[in-house]
């Protein structure tokens, strides 16, 4: 099934192989973005879908082989993205993309052998990345036990600058005040960027009063955002001790994370085989075989007193049903793993504290390296997060010399509706920007903005 691909000025030649959820959201993105896209898969009913859906072009056969590849247009290709649910079929066909079409060639993997190996099969086999979506979960589920008081923490400039999410309590000072009003009592160096209250999504404005149940994104350093939790009176406690639901690859991943960080963990898994492979792997750790669907288990091995619950088995709907009770029966930080997004908004409305969607994580990792590929001449976006997915995107662009942006305080120049610049990292200082602020070259600039698929900073002026 082939459809003439739209040409557009930046936009690049991209063979995606294999159209499961990652696929799917991949061709999703990158065509949003203008891109040129072509589907593989061996399955006529997914290519068809897709290709209709997204008016693409679909290619039905073995990405692996050259001349499957070679239908695709891998002699024109910019970039091979191999997402597979076969690691070796993944491995394989970026091997064969750099071979016959010498493009950028992306793998995904998830096994934990070679995802040990990644930076080895990275540079030895010439890839642009190796991305494994189970790890990429892991480590943000880390990021949120580390500070649970937060649903979500993005990274940016290294570590150095946080984008976190929170639920705002009821009771809490900030109900009824306007953003102006907490700038003006309060002075955080923070900045508050986005409220999502019931299905609406906001930029956050001056005028704009903060509600109990509010889910609020701020940007700032890690020390300024926990200076502010306090001055807000928010409970900030640390997890000391973590229930894992589920022994696949992610809680594999995860509990080496915990353990380095000190945490006390305990596994529940159902199958004797992926217990005693955890039990060798992880002594410090404590292994439970049982059924971490069973109530009684989770109340034998201290649920209601546990510090944090991560559900982790294979079925969104058990991990959503365990983490409700979860929250029945304890006080602890609860973390849910969903694979499926296609009910996200339902889910959303669960008031389930931090929900991961490692698939998404993955697509986001992707497209992140594929916008740092169209470098621009006056910046180039290093790092790029959805605040709120398919409405509200944080981008990270390192500012070149010769950018029309530079040099101005920030309140003379002209930006588009909804553009929030949300902090400027320059050398170790972090800067929470005002009006009078300038940018210059050589600083690493965060934009929030409802603007999608921004390639240049200057992009954000009228």
């Amino acid at each position: 099934m082939k459809n003439l691909h739209r040409k557009q000025e930046g936009s690049m030649n991209i063979i995606i192989v294999g159209c499961g959820k990652i696929g799917q959201n991949l061709a999703e993105q990158l065509d949003e973005e203008g891109n040129n896209i072509t589907v593989v898969d061996i399955s006529p009913e997914k290519v068809q879908e897709i290709s209709t859906r997204l008016d693409v072009m679909g290619v039905v056969g073995n990405g692996a082989t050259h001349a499957i590849q070679q239908e695709a247009g891998i002699d024109d290709a910019d970039l091979l993205i191999a997402v597979t649910g076969s690691d070796e079929l993944n491995l394989l066909c970026c091997i064969v993309a750099r071979k016959s079409g010498h493009c950028h060639a992306i793998a995904r993997v998830k096994q934990p052998e070679y995802s040990t190996e990644a930076s080895y099969l990275k540079d030895e086999l010439g890839l642009a990345m190796v991305i494994n979506p189970q790890y990429a979960a892991a480590e943000e589920i880390a990021r949120v036990l580390r500070f649970p008081s937060a649903m979500k923490i993005d990274t940016f400039a290294g570590g150095r600058v946080e984008l976190v999410k929170f639920r705002l309590p009821v009771d809490s000072p900030l109900v009824g005040m306007s953003v102006r009003e907490m700038a003006a009592q309060l002075h955080p160096d923070v900045l508050i960027c986005t409220v999502e209250r019931d299905a609406e999504a906001y930029i956050a404005k001056g005028d704009l009063v903060f509600e109990g149940k509010d889910v609020i994104s701020l940007i700032a350093s890690p020390k300024s955002a926990a200076d502010f939790f306090t001055k807000i009176s928010y409970r900030t406690r640390s997890v000391k001790d973590v229930i894992i639901a589920g022994g696949g690859k992610t809680a594999h991943y995860l509990c080496d994370m915990l353990l380095r960080d000190g945490m006390a963990v305990k596994i529940i898994e159902k199958e004797a085989r992926v217990c005693e492979e955890l039990c060798t792997l992880f002594p410090d750790a404590t292994v439970i075989h049982g059924n971490a669907g069973d109530q009684e288990i989770l109340i034998e091995e201290g649920i209601e007193r546990t510090g944090a619950f991560v559900a982790l088995t294979n079925m969104d709907e058990e991990n959503i049903l365990l983490s409700l009770f979860a929250k029945r029966v304890g006080k602890g930080k609860l973390v849910t793993k969903i694979n499926r997004f296609d009910f996200s908004d339902l889910v959303d409305q669960l008031d389930l504290d931090s929900i991961i969607y490692p698939k998404n994580i993955a697509s986001d990792v992707i497209v992140r390296y594929i916008r740092a590929m169209k470098n621009t001449i006056g910046s180039n976006v290093e790092t790029l997060y959805n605040v709120i997915k398919g409405k509200v995107e944080a981008s990270e662009f390192i500012v070149k010399e010769g950018s029309l942006i530079t040099g101005k305080p920030l309140s003379e120049l002209a930006f588009k509706k909804n553009v929030l610049i949300a902090s400027i990292l320059r050398g170790q200082k972090v800067i929470i920007p005002r009006g009078q602020d300038c940018i210059l070259p050589g600083d690493h600039v965060v934009i929030v903005s409802e603007l999608m698929g921004l390639h240049d900073i200057t992009d954000v002026l009228r």
